[in-house]
């Protein structure tokens, strides 16, 4: 009897130590961290590389370019029963204006000045009327128009490189010797840190200032009442 128990507690310790050796015992496996998926790894990946638009921290003086600006008055008329728009530019612009990326409000601007007397359209004829008879630029005091800003409204508190945003700029324009208080609507877009872009643009009448247009050529029926004035304009900083 004793044998036999001794035989049975020797088949019971071989039986667990199989049981064991067999992994019969379970144990609750240790957490493994989360295996990152291509997926998920390519998407962190890329709003890695994604970057917040820059936004603009420059300041200073910047004065327009006049190569890579343009002054322009459009102006409809009727010509040999035809209605058109007759364009006049000229690339005769200065100007300056002092802007601070971090204060944008804070912005001003000297007077800019257009060169009248360069003023050019599609026709020779039209030309010397524009220089002679209507705005009279050989006179010096209507050869040049000018614009001097007094305030802007509508100026961020701030602004990023690469967007445009939109401005009222109200100032005395001066034409043909008469000054009149004005208010621009303009887009303007910092490009970088050291260039601005911008579109100005002003509908007036004409008569206002003073110009007549007269003793028309025959084959023009009739020219319209207002005129519209635009600045299209290139600053960099000085």
């Amino acid at each position: 009897m004793k044998i036999r128990k001794t035989f049975l507690y020797a088949i019971f310790a071989v039986m667990a130590f199989i049981l064991v050796a067999c992994g019969g015992t379970q144990s609750t496996p240790e957490a493994q961290p989360p295996v990152e998926t291509e997926e998920v790894a390519e998407d962190t990946e890329q709003e890695m590389e994604a970057e917040e638009p820059e936004v603009a921290g420059g300041q200073g003086v910047f004065t327009i370019v006049p190569a890579e600006s343009q002054a322009r008055f459009l102006i409809g008329e009727v010509l040999a029963g035809n209605a058109i728009v007759v364009v006049g530019a000229t690339n005769g612009v200065e100007g300056q204006i002092l802007v601070e990326y971090a204060n944008p409000q804070a912005a001003t601007m000297s007077a800019v000045q257009v060169d009248m007397s360069s003023l050019e359209t599609d026709n020779g004829f039209r030309n010397s009327a524009i220089h002679g008879r209507i705005l009279e630029t050989e006179n010096p005091d209507f050869r040049y128009a000018t614009f001097e800003g007094t305030g802007f409204e509508g100026l961020p508190e701030s602004v990023t490189v690469g967007q445009p945003f939109d401005v009222q700029i109200t100032g005395n324009l001066t034409i043909h010797g008469v000054t009149r208080e004005e208010t621009f609507s303009a887009t303007i877009t910092p490009v970088s840190e050291t260039r601005i872009e911008g579109l100005a643009s002003l509908t007036i009448l004409y008569e206002d200032y003073g110009v007549q247009i007269l003793r028309m050529p025959d084959q023009v029926a009739s020219v319209e009442d207002d005129v519209t004035l635009e600045l299209e304009f290139v600053a960099e900083a000085q």
